[in-house]
């Protein structure tokens, strides 16, 4: 198959999962474009089967804000047209999936092409996005235009049927992972380098958004700390990173506090981790905290969204009420303080991450494609 994937290209989780797609899709002999404004941030070598097509925005004084929607548009029609592309997967609602019903509606009343369409509805463009009023007419029109539409959990599905008043199928494909990439990586000296044998080493991974809730992180952590020998390693940036830094500058444990910026091998620190924290507000599926079980690392997150779905509540972590800051202490010490316990709780998140190895999930995608061309 040609495929064309329509993607964000940075490290949140519907750029990492379709620029995955993409290089697995590649290797298994189909030829893949990935059509962005940038090089996917996994978009790490060179293949035969893969190539990349930028979206080049004109700057016109007229416009305030470049119209990158019509810009894609153009690109799709463009592709489609001189490159054969069988079928075109977006991640991601807007402005990707309606600038696909657009380049449809054009290769139609212009070529007599069709175009088949997959929208893969990945979360925040459905719970944050599409909750404003202005979007949602746009949004659910682009939802029924789709030819087939997949979502990566139950609970967004939920959500999106709920919200949109949607009457169509939408399928539940999981996000997935590289399950021979990500594992424990017994790396002691990195381990040595950040902490002392005594201290226990918390991670927290996001794109620092206030749906994140950082300030819950620190809360947590501090109360830990009070507790046991911690330090605390912060991965990602955005928009709450610099307040956060802030605060842990004059923080009581400062200097066990230690803010990498974004990593583009995640799993590297995600080794030396002990416990991986996540107290986001809302989470579609919850790919940092699939990352993290691979790597044999337990995890406490909210119970909001897809994350029950990811999570075996008591077995490869623990499911918490959001903000509930005493929960989750307590949740958290349970796991760190028995060494033993803790070796139990990493064996049963590294054993049920298995069930999300892209080997098993990929497949599903494979599938729709050739119901979609039937």
């Amino acid at each position: 198959m040609n495929i064309g994937i329509v993607l964000y290209p940075t490290f949140g989780g519907s750029g990492v999962i379709a620029t995955e797609l993409g290089k697995s899709l590649a290797e298994k002999g189909h030829r893949v474009h990935f059509i962005s404004y940038e090089q996917p941030v996994r978009f790490e070598y060179f293949s035969e089967n893969i190539f990349f097509h930028e979206v080049s925005v004109s700057k016109y004084p007229l416009f305030r804000f470049p119209p990158y929607e019509l810009a894609l548009t153009g690109k799709i029609v463009d592709l489609v047209k001189y490159e054969n592309i069988d079928l075109l997967h977006v991640h991601y609602a807007i402005p990707h999936a309606a600038a696909a019903v657009m380049a449809k509606n054009i290769l139609k009343n212009t070529s007599s092409i069709n175009l088949p369409i997959v929208t893969t509805l990945h979360g925040t463009d459905i719970t944050v996005v599409g909750r404003d009023k202005t979007y949602l007419p746009v949004i659910k029109y682009c939802i029924e235009q789709s030819d087939f539409v997949t979502s990566v959990s139950e609970s967004l599905k939920q959500d999106t049927i709920d919200y949109f008043d949607i009457k169509r199928p939408i399928e539940v494909i999981p996000n997935f992972l590289d399950i021979k990439r990500f594992k424990n990586l017994n790396n002691d000296d990195l381990k040595r380098q950040i902490a002392t044998k005594k201290e226990k080493i918390i991670v927290h991974a996001s794109n620092f958004r206030k749906v994140k809730r950082v300030d819950d992180v620190l809360k947590v952590y501090t109360k830990i700390a009070d507790k046991i020998p911690a330090m605390l390693l912060m991965i990602g940036d955005g928009p709450e990173r610099k307040s956060l830094e802030n605060k842990c500058r004059n923080h009581k444990y400062g200097k066990n506090i230690k803010f990498f910026g974004k990593q583009s091998r995640i799993e590297e620190i995600l080794s030396i981790g002990d416990l991986f924290l996540i107290t986001s507000e809302t989470e579609s599926f919850g790919l940092a905290a699939l990352e993290a079980m691979a790597c044999e690392v337990p995890v406490i997150c909210t119970d909001t969204g897809g994350q029950k779905e990811v999570m075996q509540d008591g077995k490869t972590g623990f499911c918490c009420s959001m903000g509930e800051i005493e929960e989750m202490v307590e949740k958290a010490i349970y796991i760190l303080e028995d060494e033993k316990r803790l070796q139990v709780f990493r064996k049963s998140a590294r054993a049920h991450a298995k069930d999300f190895d892209q080997e098993k999930i990929i497949p599903n995608y494979e599938a729709l494609y050739q119901r979609v061309l039937m």
